[in-house]
């Protein structure tokens, strides 16, 4: 069976307790919600921080903290930092990055968001690329729209990055990129146009979840992206109970195309990252 990388996007910056009650905050709560999804089948965990008021956070030491606590509970797991922007100073969106945690989200170009303009211009991308490239921190190429990929590819011809990225197309966000499934083949060929040697995975906000995982499982991504920070339900009707539960789920949609999630040491090797 192939093995086939489960990312768990955990926390977000949007959701709140209010919205699930499983949404995890605390760096504890991170831990423990980290460590419960990597059983269940999750290699790499994408990380956001939040302040105690639940408001996202660019504090290096709460990153710290989710890092450590990842690394002691969940061996070789892939730890991503979010350099995201909803509610954080651009500024200061790569503090953490000193902290050397194996990848870390990186958004080449501007777009919309539902209530606001998230925000990325040339010279920000630039410097997140270069600071990533100092510490060793494998970026993640997070693809809004098309013009995106050709973001990636200047980084690559600045010599920010190799030539092997990896990329996240990421639709369903309201006011960006539907979640249209010949959307999904249009940017799929530029990114082989363009990104020749990029390894890929789709990520669908809300209840695009897994259409979009099923879209990408068929056409064979390298890996699949779930978690509370893209959707807080398992249904109309029902929220999710943990990240666990949507790692679950992600698992039972790669048996039923004849995958399997794929080990710590697998994603590693799959996404051109050294051994833990």
């Amino acid at each position: 069976m192939q093995p086939i990388v489960i990312a768990c996007a955990i926390t977000g910056s949007v959701p709140r307790k209010k919205d699930n009650p499983a949404v995890p905050i605390t760096p504890a709560e991170q831990v423990e919600s980290t460590h419960a999804a990597f059983e269940a089948g999750a290699s790499l965990v994408h990380i956001h921080v939040r302040n105690p008021d639940e408001s996202a956070s660019s504090d290096p030491v709460l990153f710290g903290l989710v890092q450590e606590g990842v690394r002691r509970h969940c061996p070789g797991m892939i730890v991503q930092f979010s350099t995201g922007g909803r509610g954080r100073d651009p500024a200061a969106r790569g503090n953490a990055l000193d902290l050397r945690p194996d990848m870390a989200s990186l958004s080449t170009g501007s777009v919309n968001f539902p209530t606001i303009v998230y925000e990325n211009p040339a010279s920000l991308v630039v410097d997140l690329a270069t600071r990533m490239q100092r510490y060793g921190v494998r970026p993640e190429i997070e693809l809004f729209d098309l013009s995106h990929i050709h973001g990636a590819r200047r980084l690559i011809d600045a010599g920010l990055m190799d030539d092997r990225p990896h990329v996240q197309v990421v639709m369903g966000v309201r006011n960006a990129l539907p979640a249209e499934e010949h959307l999904l083949d249009l940017m799929l060929g530029e990114i082989h146009r363009i990104l020749p040697r990029a390894t890929w995975t789709a990520a669908g906000i809300g209840a695009n979840q897994a259409r979009v995982m099923g879209w990408a499982l068929a056409r064979g991504a390298h890996g699949v992206r779930t978690g509370l920070e893209d959707n807080i339900r398992v249904g109309k009707d029902r929220l999710a109970a943990s990240n666990a539960e949507l790692v679950t789920l992600a698992a039972e949609a790669l048996a039923r195309t004849g995958c399997r999630p794929a080990s710590a040491a697998e994603a590693r090797t799959a996404l051109g990252l050294a051994a833990a």
